[in-house]
């Protein structure tokens, strides 16, 4: 995992002043930032700026039903994937669950919570920053936010999409890793019991697209503190391999307003990756670490390589979500297939494989 969290300045293990909101539950507005590359510490006047960087985006993780028990060795909680997951200089999953034991459950189908020891899990796999805007950060109420959001603040773990009040849930976490900054924001779309879990001015909540005008306007800011923006969205319908209109539609949107790179998941399936102008979209990951089966246990690890600030490409690492809930790396004819499968999606998605010019 990178060194630097939402307080600590990297390599020198001395609290530094908080900026401003996030996950981290900061009352203020601003973002979070830190210096990144797994074990390099911050980058020398001679590195900035130079050579490739690799951003490795996964799905959707939580530790509930058959998962649950992973989290008795969180150090191994991810399996042999964690290698491909640590190999990239950041790493970013969707986190889909509340971190808790108390609360109400919410007046919704599923519920998943579990312990603090999901971050340990996360830091031992590789995964340096999670996006928490989706449909079950909320499962057990306010309540059940209060400890998740605590829970954040005590391990420190970097997390965007949900916060104290509006101003965090939607403040970007900002690192800076081979002299070029990078700003993440998390946003859900998914409009299930939205109008009670959107923060707002004076309530926590997570970040959502039921107020279009604060995200697009995220996105905006994000761009002035960060060359490169990285939109993370919990979008799409269950169980569709293509995305739905309301992706399509908002896509756009967030390219326009700044964002560089948009990963999506939540439709429990992936869904192509390509070019929308100059905004690289993958628009769904998938499952990755699950719970139960659903609707494909295809899934894998994305990883979109940088240079001088612009996307330049992107490569699938295509893996299975086993019987344990761990994801498998495929390998082999079912590797092939597996990707050329995933190149497929590309038609329905309306993206092009390469940039505009």
């Amino acid at each position: 995992m990178a060194c630097g969290t939402v307080i600590a300045a990297c390599g020198t293990g001395q609290a530094a002043p908080q900026s401003g909101g996030g996950g981290g539950g900061g009352a203020s507005p601003g973002h979070r930032s830190a210096a990144a590359g797994k074990g390099s510490g911050a980058p020398t006047a001679a590195a900035a700026g130079n050579g490739d960087i690799t951003l490795a985006f996964a799905g959707d993780v939580h530790f509930t039903g058959r998962t649950a028990k992973l989290l008795n060795d969180p150090a191994t909680a991810f399996g042999p994937i964690s290698s491909v997951l640590r190999s990239a200089d950041f790493t970013v999953l969707n986190l889909e669950t509340a971190i808790t034991s108390r609360g109400v459950p919410q007046p919704k189908t599923y519920h998943f919570r579990t312990t603090p020891a999901a971050f340990s899990a996360l830091s031992a796999a590789g995964v340096d920053m999670v996006t928490m805007a989706n449909n079950h950060a909320l499962d057990y109420g306010p309540v059940g936010l209060s400890d998740t959001l605590a829970a954040i603040r005590q391990t420190g773990f970097p997390v965007v999409g949900i916060g104290q009040n509006a101003a965090a849930a939607w403040a970007p976490y900002v690192v800076t890793i081979k002299g070029v900054r990078i700003a993440f924001v998390g946003v859900s779309q998914v409009t299930e019991l939205a109008s009670t879990w959107v923060a707002t001015d004076t309530r926590a909540g997570e970040a959502n697209t039921i107020d279009l005008p604060r995200t697009l306007a995220a996105v905006r800011a994000a761009r002035k503190l960060a060359s490169v923006v990285v939109v993370l969205m919990h979008w799409g319908t269950e169980g569709m391999a293509c995305p739905d209109a309301n992706e399509l539609a908002l896509a756009p949107k967030l390219a326009a307003a700044g964002a560089t790179i948009i990963v999506g998941s939540h439709a429990h399936m992936l869904q192509a990756s390509g070019w929308l102008g100059h905004t690289f979209v993958a628009y769904g990951m998938a499952n990755f670490v699950w719970w139960e089966t659903s609707y494909s246990t295809a899934t894998g690890v994305l990883l979109v390589t940088l240079r001088h600030g612009v996307p330049v490409g992107a490569r699938l690492v295509p893996a299975t979500v086993s019987a344990t809930g761990q994801p498998i790396v495929d390998t082999g004819t079912t590797a092939q297939q597996a990707l050329s499968y995933y190149l497929s999606l590309r038609t329905c998605a309306e993206l092009t494989a390469r940039p505009a010019p």
